[in-house]
């Protein structure tokens, strides 16, 4: 035995691991020629079959083929990992099988599509070509030493590439071959003792599969199997719940991603992903700028999750939140809201726009790569630029976690707060409340949480795409866990998620992902500079909204005494009309003072994303003034001329500021904002209907006669786009959509959607302009 990090490592010479990667080997391509054979014959038949069974005939089949311990539970590694974390005693070799076969368990494979898709890649795909991932799926336990492989020097052992018994598994010394060294420190090959486990580990498993396949096909007769008695059928290629629900599902694709061939990189999906949620923090910024009513739920949002909310330990309220220190706190949540905003747009805008090289170089070099072969270090580069950004990006949610999770409503009573040393400290220390008994269920869901926001060892171990997936398990399975998670902080854990499945399809980047890590040697010190240059900007963002700063405009962002009413719902009369444009006028006063606090600090916010949304050809919608209705107008000329308000709103820059600091560099000639262009059906309003006196830069929507193409939908679909895009002056109304509504309204509409995490989506007013 050696000693190795303090663990006592097994030895073997070369002659008993070459003798023990031969017998596996062999034993290895005879299943997967006898699954290949089976599958050729008798898929269909196997699929329908399974599909028919009830779980327990299912679970009866799993436990005779895989024999004895067979774990009930998702990712038993992590659950034993978990465990043992707890000081809880468990069986050490039923643990090793935890973590040699993670995918291997009656809670997943119980389910009508799991085994039929595992049947299918290891079926239709060499294991050569699984190598790289079966040793990936055991990451936990090696890295926590319940896998220890065998120690063997100056040796390399040959899996991927290779596709017979001769050559898979094939033990060979540095001397043997000039690459040999190389394939081990790149990682393009293994260790042996790394290959032994993968063989182990695949060996297992066809055997399982064959075995499956026997059972369920019981009445037909051994020698009819693997024969050519029975015709070949086509190939069936079962369609998973994203295809068949027509839109993709991240939750979906983790928990379907272990029983399919490794994931090919999809730059598509990396892009695509990115893409939309950089659409949603464009849209979160617009709204904040546009809609007051949003703008104050936002804040009320972001106040019920500071710590300040938090009892302290002898039940007091923070100092802050007394009426002569109240413009502190909000200052800190005004802060907090427009720095989080502003940021996310910043970072999602730098990935999706790496994403998008990254495709094109895809792209280019797609058809050129050799497994056996380094990447191109044209494309090398930026896929090692783009994982340190998001590993980076990453950080930010998690440090939003820490800051929001604890001071939530549904968490609060699990947590208090220290006194403060002084009133005027912004610092606050948080810890968990004595004497608060926990449900199994909470006390796994804030251990997990927990995790993620520490961003320590456990967080090192498991790896952040494992985590979220056993969160979002745990969200879904238990209405009392999902309880506990507030909207704000399921919408970080969504951050979380995009840039998990992110991170995790480069890692399944196979067998290059192996050697990211070395690669990323001699190009960190590089990356890690050019990403400060990259951010100074947004670190000259939160210096310029310092909270001293802030003070100066906190009242003016002070939600309190209704300042932000907006009773867009309602029918227009004088009242409300006059209630929303000052509604309008209170948002507009503040973000101009908060623009011009950014321009004092940051001047133009040149090569921001920022500055790119601040100064675009696109106006804020603000309400006219009102028209009162000629005496004796009956309900439908009432009902026309309501709707002609909406269509002619006035419109104006999203920042007056930065839209015109272009044309005072170039002369200070002013500019007058371009509104939205829109088809209607109506004409426009006569002149003496338009609001006169109005400041420089506003003007009405010019009238268009064009006719608007019509989307033929359903009475379910139609319903949706009602409340989404409803008008106060008719019969539609607003309110909240159920996200499976929503989706399908919009696959009826286009071809496919993705969510973006979200569960439930709220109308807003910026929706409820027309699309055109």
């Amino acid at each position: 035995m050696a000693q190795m990090f303090g663990a006592p490592v097994p030895f073997k010479s070369p002659a008993d691991v070459r003798r023990d990667a031969q017998q596996l080997s062999v034993s290895i391509l005879s299943s997967y020629q006898t699954l290949q054979a089976i599958l050729a014959r008798h898929e269909a038949t196997i699929q329908q079959r399974w599909s028919r069974k009830k779980r327990h005939q299912r679970l009866d089949t799993l436990t005779r083929a895989w024999g004895h311990g067979m774990p009930t539970v998702h990712r038993p590694d992590f659950e034993a990992f978990r465990k043992e974390s707890n000081r809880q005693v468990h069986n050490s070799t039923v643990a090793r099988d935890c973590y040699v076969w993670p995918y291997i368990n009656e809670e997943d494979l119980v389910k009508p599509k799991s085994l039929l898709l595992l049947l299918h890649a290891r079926g239709h795909n060499h294991p050569s070509e699984f190598a790289g991932a079966d040793f990936e799926a055991m990451h936990l336990g090696v890295i926590t030493k319940k896998i220890i492989p065998v120690f063997l020097n100056e040796y390399v052992m040959i899996l991927h590439g290779a596709r017979n018994a001769k050559e898979y598994g094939k033990l060979l010394a540095w001397s043997e071959h000039p690459d040999a060294f190389d394939w081990m420190c790149s990682r393009k090959q293994f260790m042996p003792g790394e290959g032994l486990v993968v063989l182990e580990a695949q060996q297992r498993l066809l055997g399982f599969l064959v075995k499956c396949c026997e059972h369920i096909l019981h009445d037909v007769p051994s020698t009819m199997l693997t024969t050519g008695a029975i015709p070949l059928e086509l190939g069936h290629q079962l369609k998973s719940d994203n295809e068949k629900g027509g839109f993709a599902s991240l939750t979906v694709m983790a928990a379907e991603a272990p029983y399919r061939p490794p994931a090919r990189l999809d730059f598509n999906r990396i892009e695509s992903l990115l893409r939309a949620r950089l659409e949603v923090a464009k849209d979160h910024v617009w709204a904040l700028r546009e809609d007051p009513g949003y703008f104050a739920e936002q804040l009320a949002e972001a106040k019920e999750h500071r710590q300040e909310m938090l009892k302290d330990l002898n039940g007091d309220t923070h100092p802050s939140l007394a009426h002569p220190r109240q413009h502190v706190f909000w200052g800190r949540v005004i802060k907090s809201c427009i720095i989080a905003a502003n940021l996310e747009l910043e970072a999602y805008s730098q990935l999706h726009r790496q994403a998008k090289e990254l495709q094109q170089l895809h792209t280019k070099y797609a058809q050129s790569l050799s497994p056996t072969e380094d990447l191109p270090g044209e494309f090398l580069g930026p896929i090692l630029k783009f994982r340190h950004y998001l590993n980076q990006t990453a950080k930010g949610p998690m440090q939003e976690l820490k800051q929001k999770v604890v001071a939530s409503p549904p968490m609060r009573r699990f947590f208090v707060r220290e006194p403060p040393v002084s009133i005027t400290t912004s610092m606050i220390q948080v810890r968990s409340k004595s004497g608060v008994k926990m449900s199994k269920t909470e006390s796994h869901l804030i251990w997990l949480l927990r995790t993620l926001w520490d961003d320590g060892q456990d967080l090192f171990f498991v790896g952040l795409p494992l985590l979220l997936d056993e969160l979002e398990r745990l969200l879904q399975a238990e209405p009392q866990a999902k309880e506990l998670v507030s909207a704000q902080v399921a919408r970080d854990i969504g951050n979380l998620s995009i840039l998990s499945q992110c991170i995790n399809q480069l890692e399944m980047y196979h067998p290059w992902a192996r050697g990211f890590e070395s690669m990323m040697v001699d190009r960190e010190a590089g990356i890690r500079q050019e990403f400060t240059e990259r951010t100074k900007p947004w670190a000259r963002m939160l210096a310029a909204l310092d909270e001293k700063n802030l003070h100066r405009v906190a009242e003016l962002g002070n939600p309190s005494g209704n300042k932000f009413a907006y009773p867009s719902e309602k029918r227009r009369n004088k009242e409300n009309t006059e209630a929303l444009r000052q509604a309008e006028s209170n948002l507009d006063d503040f973000w101009a003072a908060i623009d011009r606090l950014l321009y004092d600090g940051c001047g133009s916010l040149k090569g921001t994303a920022l500055e790119s949304v601040l100064s675009q050809q696109r106006s804020l919608q603000r309400t006219p003034e009102w028209v009162q209705q000629p005496d004796g107008a009956t309900i439908e000329t009432q009902q026309h001329r309501s709707t002609q308000a909406v269509v002619e709103s006035i419109y104006k820059p999203l920042s007056t500021l930065y839209f015109e600091l272009p044309g005072r560099h170039q002369g200070g000639s002013e500019q007058t904002p371009i509104p939205p262009k829109r088809k209607t059906k109506t004409k426009s309003a006569t002149a003496e209907e338009t609001p006169q006196g109005n400041t420089a830069g506003l003007r009405t929507i010019a009238s268009d006669d064009a006719t608007v193409p019509l989307i033929q939908v359903d009475a379910r679909a139609l319903k949706v786009f009602r409340a989404l895009f409803f008008d106060p002056a008719v019969t539609s109304t607003p309110g909240e959509v159920q996200w499976k509504d929503f989706l399908y309204a919009m696959t009826s509409t286009v071809s496919r959607a993705s969510p973006v995490w979200e569960s439930s989506i709220r109308r807003s007013k910026a929706a409820r302009q027309e699309v055109e």
